[in-house]
Protein backbone atom coordinates (compact mmCIF):
# COMPACT_ATOMS: atom_id res chain seq x y z
CA UNK A 1 0.00 0.00 0.00
CA UNK A 2 1.51 3.32 -1.08
CA UNK A 3 1.42 6.55 0.95
CA UNK A 4 -1.64 7.96 -0.80
CA UNK A 5 -3.55 4.73 -0.18
CA UNK A 6 -2.54 4.80 3.49
CA UNK A 7 -3.91 8.33 3.87
CA UNK A 8 -7.11 7.37 2.10
CA UNK A 9 -7.55 4.34 4.36
CA UNK A 10 -6.74 6.39 7.47
CA UNK A 11 -9.40 8.93 6.52
CA UNK A 12 -11.92 6.20 5.80
CA UNK A 13 -11.13 4.52 9.13
CA UNK A 14 -11.01 7.92 10.87
CA UNK A 15 -7.53 7.05 12.15
CA UNK A 16 -6.45 10.70 12.17
CA UNK A 17 -3.35 9.91 14.23
CA UNK A 18 -1.82 8.23 11.16
CA UNK A 19 -2.29 11.36 9.07
CA UNK A 20 -1.04 13.63 11.86
CA UNK A 21 2.06 11.50 12.37
CA UNK A 22 3.06 11.82 8.72
CA UNK A 23 2.41 15.58 8.83
CA UNK A 24 4.55 15.93 11.93
CA UNK A 25 7.52 14.09 10.49
CA UNK A 26 7.41 16.18 7.31
CA UNK A 27 8.17 19.25 9.46
CA UNK A 28 11.75 18.04 9.88
CA UNK A 29 12.25 17.79 6.12
CA UNK A 30 10.78 21.27 5.70
CA UNK A 31 13.04 22.65 8.44
CA UNK A 32 16.13 21.09 6.86
CA UNK A 33 15.40 22.76 3.52
CA UNK A 34 14.93 26.15 5.18
CA UNK A 35 18.13 25.81 7.23
CA UNK A 36 20.21 24.66 4.26
CA UNK A 37 18.89 27.49 2.10
CA UNK A 38 19.42 30.18 4.73
CA UNK A 39 22.93 29.04 5.61
CA UNK A 40 24.04 28.86 1.99
CA UNK A 41 22.44 32.05 0.67
CA UNK A 42 23.23 34.27 3.65
CA UNK A 43 26.92 34.06 2.68
CA UNK A 44 26.54 34.85 -1.00
CA UNK A 45 25.98 38.61 -1.05
CA UNK A 46 23.76 40.73 -3.32
CA UNK A 47 22.17 38.86 -6.21
CA UNK A 48 19.45 39.39 -8.78
CA UNK A 49 17.02 36.61 -9.69
CA UNK A 50 16.42 35.80 -13.35
CA UNK A 51 13.22 33.86 -14.09
CA UNK A 52 11.80 32.36 -17.24
CA UNK A 53 10.79 29.26 -19.10
CA UNK A 54 12.81 26.04 -18.93
CA UNK A 55 11.62 25.31 -22.48
CA UNK A 56 13.32 28.14 -24.38
CA UNK A 57 16.37 27.00 -26.31
CA UNK A 58 19.74 28.64 -26.87
CA UNK A 59 18.60 29.88 -30.29
CA UNK A 60 15.72 31.86 -28.73
CA UNK A 61 16.31 35.60 -28.51
CA UNK A 62 15.25 35.69 -24.87
CA UNK A 63 17.84 33.07 -23.95
CA UNK A 64 20.48 35.30 -25.50
CA UNK A 65 19.10 38.38 -23.76
CA UNK A 66 19.08 36.60 -20.41
CA UNK A 67 22.73 35.63 -20.86
CA UNK A 68 23.64 39.22 -21.68
CA UNK A 69 21.58 40.57 -18.78
CA UNK A 70 23.32 38.27 -16.29
CA UNK A 71 26.74 39.25 -17.59
CA UNK A 72 25.96 42.95 -17.21
CA UNK A 73 24.57 42.43 -13.71
CA UNK A 74 27.87 40.83 -12.73
CA UNK A 75 29.69 43.88 -14.09
CA UNK A 76 27.57 45.99 -11.71
CA UNK A 77 28.61 43.84 -8.74
CA UNK A 78 25.64 41.49 -8.48
CA UNK A 79 25.54 37.73 -8.50
CA UNK A 80 22.73 35.89 -10.29
CA UNK A 81 20.18 33.49 -8.83
CA UNK A 82 18.03 31.29 -11.05
CA UNK A 83 15.82 28.27 -10.63
CA UNK A 84 18.82 26.19 -11.61
CA UNK A 85 17.28 24.42 -14.60
CA UNK A 86 17.51 24.65 -18.40
CA UNK A 87 16.21 27.38 -20.72
CA UNK A 88 16.18 30.93 -19.34
CA UNK A 89 17.56 29.67 -16.04
CA UNK A 90 20.56 28.17 -17.79
CA UNK A 91 21.02 31.40 -19.73
CA UNK A 92 21.13 33.43 -16.52
CA UNK A 93 23.64 31.13 -14.86
CA UNK A 94 25.68 30.98 -18.04
CA UNK A 95 25.95 34.76 -18.32
CA UNK A 96 27.03 35.06 -14.68
CA UNK A 97 29.49 32.18 -14.93
CA UNK A 98 31.13 33.39 -18.12
CA UNK A 99 31.46 36.90 -16.67
CA UNK A 100 33.21 35.50 -13.59
CA UNK A 101 30.39 36.30 -11.17
CA UNK A 102 28.49 34.33 -8.58
CA UNK A 103 26.11 31.85 -10.20
CA UNK A 104 23.46 30.39 -7.90
CA UNK A 105 20.91 27.71 -8.75
CA UNK A 106 17.86 26.90 -6.63
CA UNK A 107 16.86 23.66 -8.30
CA UNK A 108 13.48 22.00 -7.77
CA UNK A 109 13.14 18.21 -7.86
CA UNK A 110 10.53 17.38 -10.53
CA UNK A 111 9.57 14.14 -12.29
CA UNK A 112 10.29 15.70 -15.70
CA UNK A 113 11.86 18.72 -17.39
CA UNK A 114 13.93 20.10 -14.51
CA UNK A 115 17.62 19.28 -14.13
CA UNK A 116 20.42 21.48 -12.89
CA UNK A 117 22.39 23.26 -15.60
CA UNK A 118 26.20 23.13 -15.84
CA UNK A 119 26.82 26.85 -15.22
CA UNK A 120 25.97 26.90 -11.50
CA UNK A 121 28.87 27.30 -9.05
CA UNK A 122 29.61 23.95 -7.42
CA UNK A 123 29.00 25.29 -3.92
CA UNK A 124 25.88 27.26 -4.87
CA UNK A 125 23.48 24.62 -6.20
CA UNK A 126 20.67 23.86 -3.74
CA UNK A 127 18.01 21.23 -4.42
CA UNK A 128 14.49 21.67 -3.07
CA UNK A 129 11.48 19.38 -2.82
CA UNK A 130 9.09 22.18 -1.84
CA UNK A 131 8.22 25.03 -4.17
CA UNK A 132 7.19 27.35 -1.33
CA UNK A 133 10.56 27.04 0.42
CA UNK A 134 12.37 27.68 -2.84
CA UNK A 135 10.26 30.80 -3.45
CA UNK A 136 11.04 32.03 0.06
CA UNK A 137 14.76 31.84 -0.77
CA UNK A 138 14.26 33.89 -3.92
CA UNK A 139 12.23 36.60 -2.22
CA UNK A 140 14.51 36.78 0.81
CA UNK A 141 17.91 36.84 -0.90
CA UNK A 142 17.36 38.33 -4.37
CA UNK A 143 17.73 42.11 -4.56
CA UNK A 144 15.69 42.25 -7.74
CA UNK A 145 13.61 40.07 -10.07
CA UNK A 146 13.90 40.04 -13.84
CA UNK A 147 11.12 37.95 -15.37
CA UNK A 148 11.71 36.72 -18.91
CA UNK A 149 8.95 34.93 -20.85
CA UNK A 150 7.76 31.83 -19.06
CA UNK A 151 4.78 29.71 -18.11
CA UNK A 152 2.84 29.01 -14.94
CA UNK A 153 5.98 28.76 -12.80
CA UNK A 154 7.24 32.16 -13.90
CA UNK A 155 3.80 33.69 -13.35
CA UNK A 156 3.69 32.14 -9.88
CA UNK A 157 7.06 33.60 -8.88
CA UNK A 158 6.23 36.99 -10.38
CA UNK A 159 2.79 37.15 -8.73
CA UNK A 160 4.15 36.15 -5.32
CA UNK A 161 6.79 38.88 -5.39
CA UNK A 162 4.23 41.52 -6.44
CA UNK A 163 1.83 40.38 -3.71
CA UNK A 164 4.45 40.40 -0.96
CA UNK A 165 5.60 43.89 -1.90
CA UNK A 166 2.02 45.15 -2.32
CA UNK A 167 1.13 43.92 1.18
CA UNK A 168 4.41 45.14 2.73
CA UNK A 169 5.38 41.63 3.81
CA UNK A 170 8.81 42.16 2.27
CA UNK A 171 10.97 45.16 1.50
CA UNK A 172 10.28 46.83 -1.83
CA UNK A 173 12.76 45.73 -4.50
CA UNK A 174 12.76 46.27 -8.28
CA UNK A 175 10.79 43.89 -10.50
CA UNK A 176 11.40 43.95 -14.24
CA UNK A 177 9.35 42.16 -16.89
CA UNK A 178 11.40 41.62 -20.03
CA UNK A 179 9.57 41.58 -23.35
CA UNK A 180 6.65 43.82 -24.27
CA UNK A 181 5.46 41.43 -26.98
CA UNK A 182 5.18 38.67 -24.37
CA UNK A 183 4.07 40.49 -21.21
CA UNK A 184 2.21 43.40 -22.81
CA UNK A 185 -1.15 41.64 -22.91
CA UNK A 186 -0.92 40.79 -19.22
CA UNK A 187 0.02 44.35 -18.31
CA UNK A 188 -2.88 45.66 -20.40
CA UNK A 189 -5.18 43.33 -18.43
CA UNK A 190 -3.77 44.76 -15.19
CA UNK A 191 -4.53 48.27 -16.44
CA UNK A 192 -8.03 47.51 -17.66
CA UNK A 193 -9.72 44.57 -15.96
CA UNK A 194 -7.95 44.75 -12.58
CA UNK A 195 -7.81 48.53 -12.31
CA UNK A 196 -11.30 49.13 -13.68
CA UNK A 197 -12.75 46.62 -11.23
CA UNK A 198 -10.84 48.35 -8.43
CA UNK A 199 -9.09 45.21 -7.24
CA UNK A 200 -5.76 47.04 -7.51
CA UNK A 201 -4.83 50.71 -7.13
CA UNK A 202 -3.23 52.71 -9.93
CA UNK A 203 -0.16 53.27 -7.75
CA UNK A 204 0.42 49.51 -7.63
CA UNK A 205 1.16 49.47 -11.34
CA UNK A 206 4.47 51.10 -10.40
CA UNK A 207 5.59 47.93 -8.58
CA UNK A 208 7.05 46.60 -11.84
CA UNK A 209 8.77 47.82 -15.01
CA UNK A 210 8.04 46.52 -18.51
CA UNK A 211 11.10 46.78 -20.75
CA UNK A 212 12.59 45.43 -23.97
CA UNK A 213 16.19 46.46 -23.49
CA UNK A 214 18.88 44.64 -21.50
CA UNK A 215 20.69 47.83 -20.53
CA UNK A 216 17.47 49.39 -19.27
CA UNK A 217 16.70 46.34 -17.13
CA UNK A 218 20.15 46.42 -15.55
CA UNK A 219 19.97 50.20 -15.07
CA UNK A 220 16.66 49.89 -13.17
CA UNK A 221 18.26 47.48 -10.71
CA UNK A 222 21.50 49.46 -10.40
CA UNK A 223 19.77 52.84 -9.97
CA UNK A 224 17.49 51.45 -7.26
CA UNK A 225 20.47 50.40 -5.14
CA UNK A 226 22.27 53.66 -5.59
CA UNK A 227 19.51 54.98 -3.29
CA UNK A 228 18.70 51.93 -1.15
CA UNK A 229 20.69 49.65 1.14
CA UNK A 230 21.45 46.09 0.10
CA UNK A 231 20.04 43.64 2.63
CA UNK A 232 17.78 40.56 2.89
CA UNK A 233 14.21 41.43 2.01
CA UNK A 234 12.36 40.17 5.11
Amino acid sequence: MNFADKIKKAIEDRKWSTVKANDSWSVFKIMSEFVNGYETLSRIGPCVAIFGSARLKESNKYYQMATETASKLVQKGFGVITGGGPGIMEAGNRGAHEAGGKSVGLNIVLPHEQHSNPYIDNDKCINFDYFYIRKTMFTRYAQGFIAFPGGFGTLDELSEALTLIQTSKITHFPIVMMGTEFWGGLVDWFKTTLLENKVINESELSLFHLVDDVDEAVRIIDDFYKKSALKPNF
